[in-house]
């Protein structure tokens, strides 16, 4: 399995990942490698679905998504509003073109991308409607939206807000569907993000929830146990499973979803 914080073309002296915020995750923190390699297996999972075409990632972060990505795919365009997150795409990972601009209004035109990836981003958005009828616009009739969220169920349970104040608002498999199919996509799967084996037995030992247990340890703002450390900076994205069963019980939510190849009359 690779490991996508060194994967690809990199730049000689390029500059460390971008600082933690609680907004995005980026690579190469040990504290942070758990959420890391939970975002990673969706791209090393639905990667292929990029080899040999025309790709946008709105909502880039960081760029390793991006940079992993390029990979496989003809061109890779990565798009995001925050200028130090941009400039450091272009310093960091020069095979990823970078825009900055809103994903509310897509910057390229009409019919022009094969494939858009939208991985941890649309629970940030405050006009996701809005955001979804975009990505239909930029893609080419028969393109593919790659998109993931947290699920709603498991990741803020019994709330009607979020618990991440970076979150607008979260979505269960259901809602997600409703509204891709709102916006005029069909929906070709629906999966979810679960622990494996691996993780499952750190959640048993860590008192029954191993995120539970990084969470506490993050607010109290002191040093980590060694144990959690290293059972943190141990996670490989192989340690988590993609699946359509349990789809209420898994941690983040995985879509494909395509543009009809021929228009449908309004």
């Amino acid at each position: 399995m690779s490991d996508s914080s060194n994967a690809g073309s990199v730049v000689d002296g390029a500059p460390e990942p971008l600082p933690l915020t609680g907004e995005r995750t980026v690579p190469g923190i040990a504290e942070e490698n758990y959420w890391f390699r939970r975002h990673e297996v969706v791209y090393e999972h639905l990667r292929d679905r990029c080899a040999g075409k025309v790709v946008l990632e709105a909502g880039s972060g960081e760029g390793y998504g991006a940079n992993m990505i390029a990979d496989v795919a003809t061109s890779v365009v990565g798009l995001d509003y925050d200028a130090s997150a941009a400039a450091h795409v272009l310093t960091r990972y020069p095979r990823v073109g970078m825009l900055r601009g809103n994903l509310a209004q897509l910057p390229l035109a009409d019919d022009s991308i094969d494939v858009v990836v939208n991985f941890q981003v649309i629970e940030h958005l405050w006009d996701q409607a809005q955001f979804l009828a975009e990505c239909h616009r930029v893609l080419a009739p028969g393109g593919v939206l790659l998109i993931s969220t947290p699920n709603r169920i498991t990741f803020s349970p019994g709330r009607d807000t979020p618990l991440n104040p970076f979150h607008t608002r979260e979505l269960n498999a259901a809602e997600l569907t409703e509204m891709l199919g709102d916006a005029r996509f069909t929906v070709e799967t629906m999966t979810g993000v679960h622990h494996g084996s691996v993780l499952r037995a750190l959640d048993t030992k860590h008192g029954g929830s191993f995120i539970d247990a990084q969470i506490e340890r993050a607010l109290a703002g002191e040093p980590w146990p060694d144990d959690l450390t290293a059972d943190v900076a141990g996670i490989r994205s192989c340690d988590f499973d993609i699946r359509t069963s349990d789809i209420d019980a898994s941690l983040d939510l995985v879509a494909v979803a395509t543009k009809p190849a021929t228009s449908v009359s309004e």
